[in-house]
């Protein structure tokens, strides 16, 4: 496929990164961005790492106006714009409703409407997953689990099954059912089964993408409720230890932007006779106290220990990676990135920037609100 492509949220993190390699594989790219304060500053302008041959359309996915101009000769949709972050959605609940929800609503009344969009790819989410995939020691898989405030309470954890056997964590396939533990989680599922559903009927060929934990260059580093690996090197960069819930042992699957918009280019071109949905991450699993260890030591703070809180936030899951299997064999997808590199790559590129730290009034409206539970002795 050929010709015009539009990005929603296209100014953004992954969102550049994607525009990136489009033009590289010859395409057009014009970006619809709302370029939010959350992540661009006040008054922000065009992202000076934005590349130029982007056509820019500066608007709210919300304003059908902005959304029909921004349609007007393209060929096909890479849906992107979203409010992000698991904690301030259980807070900020009607702003996420509305940019996600809501968005993706207008979005896709527009398709329908112009009625010549080739292919729509949506960004969902490994969120709705809730809890991933675990196994017992017999090889019985469990898939819709969920810890009890009294075992959070007590500082355990993590999950067993019903004759309190320890489960271990295992890939998570597309296969397994979502577990809504979030209205981030709600929002994007509800994303992705929009999109699913009018492009079912409009015959529009949608692939959703199951984005884990994605890292790299441009990524907000004075935003809160960005990834995690920026929110640690925010706070490395000011000199202040990252805040860890729970233990630190979680595990989490973390992907290279750069191999994210690979993938996405891949999926502008496969050919489908149904919507598709594909995990897009590393297929690598690593805890949290190993990240903030190895970032630590490439940003040469390795004499800064994490706080660990023991604290549980609404929302959050204990382990989750994927099964990238899907995406290997349909898609051709093939993460080239190591962990190493990538923050060896995110290193070089914070030696020029500047992060306000705004992590502890982010954290502090979590307590306030009666959505973190601490480890009582």
């Amino acid at each position: 496929m050929a010709g015009r492509i539009l990005i929603t949220g296209g100014a953004g993190f992954i969102g550049s990164h994607l525009a990136d390699e489009l033009l590289h594989h010859g395409y057009q790219v014009r970006a619809l961005d709302c370029l939010i304060p959350q992540v661009h500053g006040p008054g922000a302008g065009r992202p000076a790492y934005l590349n130029g041959e982007v056509e820019l359309i500066k608007g709210d996915v919300r304003d059908a106006t902005a959304v029909d101009k921004a349609l007007h000769g393209v060929d096909a949709v890479f849906h992107l714009a979203a409010m992000v972050g698991v904690g301030q959605s259980m807070y900020e609940i009607e702003k996420y409703t509305s940019v996600n929800n809501s968005g993706t609503a207008v979005l896709l009344e527009a398709i329908a409407q112009t009625g010549n969009i080739k292919k729509l790819v949506v960004a969902s989410s490994m969120s709705i997953y809730g809890e991933g995939r675990y196994r017992d020691s017999s090889g019985n898989h469990y898939d819709n689990l969920q810890r009890p405030v009294q075992q959070l309470q007590a500082g355990k954890w993590e999950l067993h099954n019903g004759t309190s056997e320890p489960l271990m964590p295992i890939p998570t396939p597309e296969s397994k059912a979502p577990s809504l533990s979030s209205v981030y989680a709600l929002s994007k599922y509800d994303q992705e089964r929009m999109s699913i559903i009018v492009g079912n009927s409009y015959r529009t060929p949608v692939v959703a993408l199951r984005f884990f934990n994605v890292y790299g260059t441009r990524q907000a580093l004075s935003n809160p409720y960005t990834g995690a690996l920026a929110i640690f090197a925010s706070r490395f960069l000011n000199n202040k230890s990252p805040r860890i819930f729970e233990d630190g042992l979680q595990k989490r699957d973390f992907v290279s932007v750069r191999d994210v918009a690979t993938a996405c280019r891949l999926a502008l071109e496969v050919d489908q006779n149904e919507a598709q949905v594909f995990n897009i991450g590393s297929g690598a699993s690593i805890n949290v106290l190993e990240v903030l260890d190895r970032l630590g030591r490439v940003l040469g703070c390795e004499h800064i220990q994490p706080e660990i809180t023991r604290t549980y936030r609404a929302g959050d899951i204990r382990h989750c990676f994927a099964d990238i299997s899907a995406a290997r064999q349909i898609l051709g997808y093939q993460p080239e990135v190591s962990f190493e590199d990538g923050l060896r790559e995110l290193a070089e590129w914070l030696q020029g920037q500047i992060a306000v730290d705004r992590v502890p009034e982010a954290h502090s409206e979590l307590p306030m609100r009666g959505l973190t539970l601490t480890f009582i002795l």
